[in-house]
């Protein structure tokens, strides 16, 4: 019996951040153990935005040593650069092409985002969702782990598949493209800023202190923590609406310290803001340290990086290039095979 196919991503945008690993990369760690698991560093959702060249080239190889060294298994998974990979580039026009320009408008990101660009907005960043759409559907991804705020983009993808791809050019019994349900992650799915328990803990706030990197020292560690934002309440809870701050810091040492919702709750159920500081950077800085420690291990052997790269880009070309061949097969694209 075939495994279910799992399709993931991460931009090499900025450092990596705790939200990102607990809400995302921590998960996938868990899915390569039951699940045909495909992870790519995704550098060309990477170029929507002004970007530096020399900066892409490194972010992108640090992104993929950190997945390994948050656990992806290279031998139980697939981890790849996007860009690598061209049937990306050429599903994405041939969707560009059959996705209707109203969809696009729609999109609540683009909205947000575009807003921030003023006339500098780029078609790419209308566009990006349709190449997220590719970069799912040339892997027949069964599943895709999404947090809330990508629930649309996975919709849309299921809408091109469905509606403007297979009702078109397929039929019921042999659909060209399979349509992929979301794998929602429900624990710690969302990590929100450290300096605004309101607002989601991003690589593009310009606050450096609104979030803990995975590659942060001891002592930046210990800076951000004390600085985090608190209130005047004693002892930390989950779900009050009016302590978003203590929810969120409560949520993550809930995970980072192995103790769990329910013990962490009743842990510092009484504890002040004094104590409760200190025990949340220490338990932040052990459960970082092998992370970081088997990180620069893979920086220093850029050959063994490359090796696995290589590995996951000769997996993801068989794959996607059999999904690419038959789109365009049932479009009436021209093949000498």
């Amino acid at each position: 019996m075939n495994q279910k196919r799992v399709l993931s991503g991460v931009q090499p945008t900025g450092d990596v951040h705790i939200g990102n690993w607990l809400g995302a990369i921590r998960n996938w760690v868990e899915l390569q153990e039951n699940y045909e698991t495909f992870v790519c560093v995704v550098d060309l959702h990477a170029i929507t935005t002004p970007h530096d060249p020399k900066s892409l080239y490194q972010n992108s190889l640090s992104t993929a040593a950190l997945y390994i060294a948050c656990g992806m298994n290279p031998d139980k998974c697939s981890i790849f650069i996007q860009s690598q990979i061209s049937a990306h580039s050429e599903l994405c026009w041939i969707l560009n092409c059959l996705t209707p320009l109203n969809w696009m408008e729609r999109m609540i990101q683009f909205k947000e985002k575009s807003i921030k660009q003023g006339d500098n907005v780029s078609i790419g960043l209308l566009d990006y969702p349709v190449l997220m759409a590719a970069d799912i559907l040339l892997y027949d991804a069964d599943l895709v782990p999404v947090g809330e705020d990508q629930k649309q983009h996975l919709e849309l993808a299921r809408d091109i598949a469905s509606q403007r791809v297979n009702s078109k050019f397929g039929t019921k019994e042999n659909p060209i493209l399979k349509v992929p349900n979301p794998l929602i992650l429900k624990e710690c799915s969302k990590v929100m800023s450290l300096t605004d328990g309101t607002k989601k803990m991003s690589k593009s706030d310009p606050n450096e202190n609104s979030r803990i990197t995975l590659l942060d020292s001891p002592d930046i560690i210990t800076k951000k923590i004390k600085r985090s934002k608190t209130d005047s309440e004693l002892g930390l809870e989950f779900g009050n609406p009016l302590r978003p701050e203590a929810d969120n810091l409560l949520t993550i040492y809930s995970i980072i310290s192995g103790l769990g919702r329910e013990k962490a709750a009743e842990y510092c159920a009484e504890m002040g803001w004094g104590k409760f500081k200190p025990e949340f950077t220490e338990a932040m800085i052990n459960v970082l340290k092998p992370i970081q420690e088997k990180y620069k291990e893979l920086m220093n052997d850029p050959e063994e990086l490359k090796r696995i790269l290589n590995k996951g880009k000769l997996t993801a070309e068989e794959v996607s290039k059999l999904t690419l061949n038959r789109v365009k097969e049932a479009l009436g694209f021209y093949s000498n095979l």
